[in-house]
């Protein structure tokens, strides 16, 4: 299907106490589970995408040769009056070309989604989220909990999956 990456994964990018885990949970967590126990390959920004090339157009050409778009929901993902240049693009990408699947993981739990932009509401509606529930103190690696099965689920099929 010409796709390099089985999914691009879109997460708040400020500095604050809430992104560290996050950010933790964006560059170690996740590769560990869906990358070394999974066999997916996904597409990190600060990761994949390299210094000195131009942001913007390096987003979408990820976003291109991705299957799978993970949002990680986040008080700070969802307040921030800015929404990021990938988060519009991957909104745009699965409400109005319908060519990529969106899989919502709430890292956090959002309560009302009445604050949230119109298009990650209809989203939320259509097909929910993934709640991560766990505590991150206990046993965040194990690819067989109930939060990475669901993951998984959304996931496109690996050759490890088959």
């Amino acid at each position: 299907d010409g796709k390099i990456y089985d999914a691009y994964v879109i997460y708040p990018r400020n500095h604050s106490n809430e992104a560290n885990f996050v950010e933790y949970f964006v560059y170690q967590i996740m590769p560990d589970i869906l990358e070394n126990k999974c066999g997916y390959k996904l597409c990190i920004y600060g990761r994949d995408i390299y210094p000195g090339e131009d942001t913007a157009s390096a987003i979408e050409k990820r976003m291109q040769k991705s299957r799978r778009l993970i949002i990680l929901l986040t008080h700070q993902l969802i307040n921030c009056n800015e929404a990021a240049y990938d988060q519009h693009i991957a909104l745009y990408t699965a409400l109005i070309q319908n060519d990529t699947k969106v899989i919502l993981l709430e890292m956090e739990t959002i309560g009302t989604y009445e604050t949230l932009q119109e298009s990650l509401r209809f989203l939320i509606k259509q097909q929910g989220t993934v709640k991560w529930k766990e505590q991150h103190t206990v046993h965040p690696q194990s690819s067989n909990s109930k939060f990475w099965k669901q993951v998984r689920y959304h996931m496109p099929l690996t050759a490890k999956s088959s």
